[in-house]
């Protein structure tokens, strides 16, 4: 009875070191898998270093695979919510996956307050955006300064791009030559290149003269992309599927011109691949009054 007893404990206490191995090599894997590619402490030490690293490495514009502080993945809308909140930062974690992952990782109280406020605001127009896919493109009818016309009906069968802009806008014009590459390269392809313009039809005319523009170009638009599209930041480049849906709505050029060469949902879309990071831009042009 002392002998089967004592096997009895010794088979238990077998069962339970193996089961905690189990366990201790489980939260290793766990630990693994949100690996984090930078040094949270290191990105935060100061703004230029977090700028840097979060211009450079996160686009939260594309698909990603979205993680929140607890290392549980959710879904894209709320990890965006909660980064206007301004108290989180996104960092990319290792992983095998070609689609990126980005974790929330909480900011500590005495966190740099341009740190906060940046990814804050950055975060507030992100969220917007994204809210944005999947709507239907507002009714409208567009006459451009060569005098042909555009309303909801030319969505039918067509992929449209569109570009908000204004002449003294510096961000808008640098883009310019890269656009016009892009219509270049998709000119034989079902996509129609139009551009609002808040400027008047004269003021357009003559500064085209100099400045070559392959969009096609809609003038006096300022009430239609401030109060009817709600938008602020300029440039905007918008994506609109062949039913009129929005599908991406991003501010800088290289973003957009990725997810049309990307997306699978486009006609005639290109072999993926990963465009190289552009550099620094000024920063985007505010709406003027």
């Amino acid at each position: 009875m002392k002998y089967k007893l004592t096997f009895v404990i010794g088979l238990i206490l077998l069962c339970t070191s193996c089961k905690n191995k189990t366990q201790n090599s489980s939260e290793k894997t766990k630990k693994a898998d949100v690996e984090t590619v930078v040094n949270f402490n290191e990105v935060i030490s100061d703004y230029n270093t977090w700028w840097s690293y979060h211009y450079y490495n996160i686009n939260l514009s594309s698909d990603f695979i979205p993680v929140n502080t607890n290392s549980e993945i959710i879904d894209k809308g709320i990890f965006l919510k909660d980064l206007t909140s301004g108290n989180y930062i996104p960092l990319e974690l290792k992983s095998n996956n070609s689609i990126p992952k980005y974790k929330l990782f909480k900011l500590p109280e005495d966190a740099l307050k341009s740190i906060v406020g940046t990814i804050k605001s950055t975060s507030e127009v992100t969220y917007k955006y994204f809210k944005m896919e999947g709507m239907e493109f507002p009714e409208f009818n567009f006459i451009d300064i060569d005098g042909n016309e555009y309303n909801n009906d030319q969505f039918n069968n067509k992929i449209t791009v569109l570009k908000t802009w204004f002449i003294a806008c510096v961000p808008c014009i640098q883009e310019f030559p890269e656009l016009n590459r892009l219509v270049d390269k998709y000119s034989n392809k079902k996509i129609q290149f139009v551009s609002l313009a808040t400027d008047n039809k004269e003021r357009l005319e003559n500064f085209l003269k100099e400045k070559e523009f392959k969009y096609a170009v809609v003038p006096n638009q300022r009430e239609f992309i401030q109060e009817t599209l709600k938008l602020n930041i300029y440039p905007t480049h918008i994506i609109i599927d062949e039913k009129g849906i929005i599908k991406k709505v991003v501010n800088k050029a290289p973003r957009m011109i990725s997810y049309l060469e990307n997306s699978t949902d486009l006609p005639d879309s290109q072999t993926k691949k990963k465009l190289p990071p552009p550099p620094p831009p000024p920063p985007p042009a505010p709406a003027r009054n």
